[in-house]
Formats: structure tokens, C-alpha cells, sequence
């Protein structure tokens, strides 16, 4: 290190805000692993959240047009009206939820609509009530907005969901909102209407607080589950709460960064004072090719959910066959959130005692060459995260390892 990278490194000061925030676990994990795959080590990466299909011709077809006709300037700056009017008519189709244009708003991705709304409506010291396990973004958006975010675990006796009795505690004069995602990542859980009505018999009791739904993996679940979205049951909410949803899951259009809300016009308004100085509008061609996975043939969607159930069923039986882990099936999702407390205390090959799964992760990688992702990272401990969002024959291969590794533990 030569001087002047001394002196530039001993003058900066980050913001408070980010002082105790890194870079996602999860992206930390998959740098790893892809360094120690690039160096010619046979690693499988299921640490990844996002489907490893490829987006729709039709839709891929939409954006090629776009550009074509020049589609390629600014836009609307929380979205174009044909987006909204597509937005609009997929809550009314979907979820029997009626959303003005004036009351949905289009960002780069979901993560840019959390953030929107949380910068738009926390003050320092505002509660903001999560439970975990919980997708990482969650608890760092709200820190940075200046928010508390308060954790309330759910352990997989209770399926990984926030009970009302739990939510009605937790409460205070400074909560200012509840965040719930269903199905959730990491666990796979999901919200039916019969789990949801408890909460919301609570959120009516107490008018201050308003709620934020994730929707994201709507599309993708199992076993005849009945997707529902809160403000759906529960009519008496839509006045404060914001229901966030995107194409990046169900359409495996990760990289194209479109997330989408609805929600009452004053937030949308406020969310997109935010974003015009943050973003401006959402890439035009992203956007016309998101109003065609919105408006065109969704028959596909059916194969691609029985793809992931049976990988899922892959999953689940291999995890639960090894002992010291316990793999609870999720409705939804492309994950599963095994318990691994059967692990610690056990001594790797190399006489590494396993504290906590993040050591356990940690040994997979090392000794099994397979990335997975420690409970830790998402608020709950000792589990582990599986995306089986990929190869069977990856699936199959990994699984081999994970048990193989589990028998040399001592």
C-alpha cells in the first residue's frame, strides 16, 4: 500500500447511516464461491435468487420492438400509463384489488420501491416491525431510511410466520409500519387467508400502523396452496398499505429491474418525490417489455411452478434424509430453510469446532464445494438457505456432497 492510498484511506469517513451495513451476506457467499470456481474448483452455487429459466420469447420480442420505434427516451417518472394500465388491470384480474393509475407506482426493481417508501415515510427513531426469518434487504433499508427495525423471530414450528399475538406486543406508539412477504424468502413460507386474518383483525385495532406487503413470488407455489394479498381480505387497509410485486420472479426477468406497487395516492405521490432524485423513470424498453409479461400468455407459468415443486420435493427429501437436519416443505418460493442445530457442536476433518451455521455454511463451501446460504444472514439461527433454482442434476450433485460432508462430522 503506497502512501497516498494510505492518506485516502485515513480520510474518509462514511455516513453514520451505513456504519454498521456491509454488502449482502448472500453476494458475499456467491464472490466467494464464483472466485473459488474461477480458480478451477468444482463449486455449485445455491445461493442465488433468481429462476434459471430464461425470460418469455414474447416478451424478449416486446422490448426489440420497443427499440425499434425509439422507445428509448425518458419516461413517465414512476412509470408509463400503458405499464400502470397493465399494473392496474393484473390487480383487478389477479387479486381482485382495484388500483387507480394515480395509486401505483413503478421503480428499478423492487428493492427501489422499499426504499422509496420507506425514505418517503420514516422518521429517526420510527419502528418498523419484520419477521425473521426475512430477506436481508429488509432490516438495512430501514436502517438507512433512519427507521428501527424490530425482529420478530418465527422458528419452523410455527412455519416460519408472525403469529397475532407476537404482532399485537410488538407494537408501540412508534411503529410505523409492518413488513410481511409471502411467499417469503428465504423460507418458502406463505401467508394463507386463514393465517393473515389474525394479523389484520390487529392492524384494524390499531389505525397508526400501516402495511407493507412483498408479493414478489406469487406465482410460484405448491400443492394446491390459494395465493391471497392482505389488502384483498381485509378492504378496511387499502387506505395504508402499499402491496409491492414485480416481474423479476415469475417471469425470470431479474436483470430487466422492474418492481411495481399500489397503494394509497398521497404514499405514491411522496415515493415518487424520492425517486425523481434518485433514479428518475425505469429503463423505457424494461418497461414496455414488462407491460407484455403483464398482458400476454401466462399458461407458462404453470409449467415452470411444477418444474420448481418437483425440485423442491428433490430438496426436501434429501435434506430430511441426513440426520442432524430438518427441512420444514415451503408453500412457495424457490428455497428452503433447513434447520441445521443437529450440526453444532460437531468437529469438521480439519478439528474446526461448528458454533453456528454460518461455520457449518462455511465447511460446505470449503470441504463439500457447494454455497449455500447461513440462517444468520436472514435473522434466524441455525438454519440454512437452499435456492434449488437451478439444475436437478446440480440438485442431485450437491446433495450427494452435503451429506457426504454431514458424515465426516464428528
Amino acid at each position: 500500500m503506497n502512501n497516498q492510498t494510505k492518506i485516502e484511506e485515513a480520510g474518509f469517513q462514511p455516513a453514520s447511516r451505513i456504519a454498521a451495513i456491509g454488502v449482502s451476506k448472500i453476494l458475499q457467499i456467491g464472490a466467494r464461491a464464483a472466485a473459488m470456481k474461477k480458480d478451477g474448483l468444482p463449486v455449485i452455487i445455491l445461493g442465488a435468487g433468481e429462476p434459471d429459466f430464461d425470460t418469455p420469447d414474447n416478451v424478449k420480442a416486446a422490448a426489440k420492438a420497443a427499440i425499434d420505434r425509439g422507445d428509448t427516451k425518458y419516461t413517465a417518472l414512476d412509470g408509463t400509463p400503458a405499464l400502470k394500465k397493465a399494473i392496474s388491470e393484473k390487480f383487478r384480474r389477479e387479486n381482485n384489488v382495484d388500483y387507480a393509475l394515480e395509486e401505483i407506482t413503478v421503480a428499478t426493481g423492487a428493492k427501489q420501491i422499499l426504499f422509496n417508501a420507506f425514505m418517503a415515510t420514516v422518521n429517526p427513531g420510527d419502528e418498523v416491525i419484520i419477521p425473521t426469518p426475512y430477506w436481508t434487504s429488509y432490516s438495512d433499508i430501514v436502517e438507512i431510511c433512519g427507521g428501527v427495525p424490530v425482529l420478530i423471530p418465527c422458528e419452523a414450528e410455527a412455519g416460519f410466520r408472525l403469529k397475532a399475538e407476537q404482532l399485537e406486543k410488538a407494537i408501540t406508539p412508534k411503529t410505523r409500519w409492518v413488513l410481511l412477504n409471502s411467499p417469503s424468502n428465504p423460507s418458502g413460507a406463505a401467508y394463507s387467508e386463514a393465517d393473515y386474518r389474525p394479523l389484520l383483525d390487529v392492524l384494524l385495532r390499531h389505525p397508526h400502523v400501516w402495511l407493507m406487503v412483498d408479493d414478489m413470488y406469487e406465482h410460484i407455489v405448491y400443492d394446491g396452496f390459494r395465493f391471497v394479498t392482505p389488502v384483498a381480505i381485509e378492504p378496511r387497509l387499502k387506505s395504508r398499505a402499499l402491496t409491492i410485486n414485480g416481474v423479476s420472479k415469475a417471469y425470470a426477468m431479474t436483470g430487466w429491474r422492474i418492481g411495481y406497487a399500489g397503494g394509497p395516492k398521497a404514499l405514491i405521490k411522496a415515493m415518487a418525490v424520492i425517486q425523481s432524485q434518485a433514479t428518475s423513470c425505469p429503463s423505457s424498453v424494461s418497461q414496455a417489455a414488462s407491460v407484455e409479461a403483464l398482458n400476454g400468455p401466462q399458461d407458462f407459468l404453470k409449467d415452470r411452478q411444477a418444474s420448481f415443486k418437483h425440485r423442491r420435493d428433490l430438496v426436501v427429501s434429501a435434506l430430511n434424509a441426513i440426520p442432524g437436519l430438518a427441512c420444514r416443505t415451503p408453500e412457495g418460493a424457490f428455497y428452503t430453510f433447513s434447520g441445521c442445530a443437529g450440526m453444532i457442536g460437531k468437529t469438521t476433518p480439519r478439528g474446526k469446532r461448528i458454533e453456528a451455521d454460518s461455520d457449518f455454511t462455511d465447511y460446505l463451501l470449503e470441504d463439500a464445494n457447494v454455497a449455500v446460504v447461513p440462517g444468520s444472514a436472514f435473522g434466524l439461527s441455525p438454519y440454512f438457505r437452499i435456492s434449488y433454482a437451478t439444475s436437478e442434476a446440480e440438485l442431485t450433485e450437491a446433495l450427494k456432497r452435503i451429506a457426504d460432508a454431514c458424515a465426516r462430522l464428528s
